[in-house]
């Protein structure tokens, strides 16, 4: 009989609970990520295992820096494709800039040639790449339809070959590459443990596993056994992505999987304080308080000043539309705010209107309310235009 995550996770507890002589072996049992030595990928150190996922349109140099400065350990960029013809266009040249960027710098490369993803991680590593991650994992219909992203798990040949010309090329600069993927393409075709030994034999040094297949996209709900049984199956470190949208699951998932450390996308957007909520929860059982409306306010308007330099006037009003969207969403007139930002189409007068806003919230509360420090990304807002995690 096959039982579900929740089934499965309170047997685990109760078999925990029965073998364990106190409280803090309690503790260190359910969250084994206290006890560990210091992650690496290949020989590079990384600040602790709680990782940002990349995540086009979002995990932008700005975004990566204030997760970071929150109590991430380590971000992967946006994807970056593997086109010759595109690696000079704007799009491209934002998501390679790590200006001011702490390391260590990993660059998610995306394509279907291994000659040519060969080339890509070559050309990230003279620009500043340390790690280069291979995308396996997205399931956008865009990067799908070119065979890209979870479609090449359709082709396990070609999905090895990729991942073992690319560790060839970063081998001469000493770059570790590392590797994302689902479950599978769908339900009667979940091989993700089957690649993950290819991987790993090819010179793979750390794969993360989304919990879902390429045919749910992100309905439904992730699924850890798999994620489990490819921890099981390799020696590489494995990270566990997937519905990862608090402390509670943070561990849970921890426990269940026995990964090394976990990824969180989506539950970050307007929220990139999770990571350190997270770490303490972890760390003590209880939780953080929510953030100050001070301190959301500070965080917020800087987030939108680095915003803006990257991305100049034009674009750079539009696109950050969905950041103070997501920041705001659960607030006091949030709502109805947003919809005002919407029309907005100056940076300097968007960012004063935020300002003024939480000016006004501020005289009204202390703390943003708990309720909005653990909100799930909403549905309108909850996936990135070209990818989420």
């Amino acid at each position: 009989m096959e039982f579900g995550f929740a089934e499965n996770l309170s047997r685990y507890n109760s078999a925990l609970f029965s073998s364990a002589r106190s409280v803090s072996d309690i503790a260190c049992r359910r969250n084994p990520i206290l006890s560990m030595p210091a992650l690496h990928i290949g020989h590079i150190p990384l600040a602790n295992r709680l990782f940002v996922a990349p995540m086009a349109g979002v995990t932008d140099r700005p975004f990566r820096q204030l997760c970071k400065a929150l109590g991430a350990g380590y971000a992967v960029s946006e994807m970056v494709t593997s086109r010759k013809d595109l690696w000079n266009s704007l799009k491209t040249s934002r998501r390679a800039n790590h200006e001011g960027e702490p390391g260590p710098i990993s660059v998610q490369i995306a394509g279907t040639e291994a000659s040519m993803m060969a080339e890509a991680a070559i050309y990230n590593i003279e620009r500043g790449a340390q790690i280069i991650d291979i995308n396996m994992g997205c399931p956008a219909k865009k990067v799908c339809n070119k065979w890209a992203g979870s479609a090449l798990m359709q082709n396990e040949p070609l999905a090895v070959e990729i991942a073992q010309a690319v560790v060839e090329a970063a081998r001469p600069y000493n770059v570790p590459v590392t590797l994302k993927m689902r479950t599978g393409w769908c339900d009667t075709h979940k091989n993700a443990v089957v690649l993950a030994r290819q991987f790993e034999d090819v010179g793979i040094q750390m794969l993360t596993v989304h919990g879902r297949t390429r045919e749910q996209g992100y309905k439904g709900f992730a699924e850890y056994d798999t994620v489990a049984a490819v921890k099981q199956a390799v020696k590489v470190p494995v990270v566990a992505n997937g519905d990862i949208s608090s402390p509670e699951k943070a561990r849970d998932v921890l426990a269940y999987t026995g990964a090394d450390a976990i990824m969180v996308g989506r539950a970050a957007q307007g929220r990139p304080w999770i990571f350190r909520e997270i770490a303490h929860f972890l760390a003590t059982g209880e939780h953080l308080a929510p953030p100050l409306v001070a301190e959301l306010r500070r965080l917020l308007l800087e987030h939108l000043q680095d915003h803006y330099s990257l991305y100049g006037e034009g674009v750079g009003v539009r696109s950050a539309r969905k950041h103070i969207a997501w920041y705001l969403r659960a607030l006091p007139g949030g709502e109805e705010f947003r919809k005002h930002i919407n029309t907005i189409e100056d940076c300097a007068v968007q960012w004063q209107a935020v300002a003024d806003y939480l000016d006004a919230l501020g005289q009204q509360m202390e703390r943003i309310p708990a309720a909005t420090a653990a909100a799930e990304p909403g549905s309108e807002l909850d996936e990135p235009a070209e990818m989420a995690a």
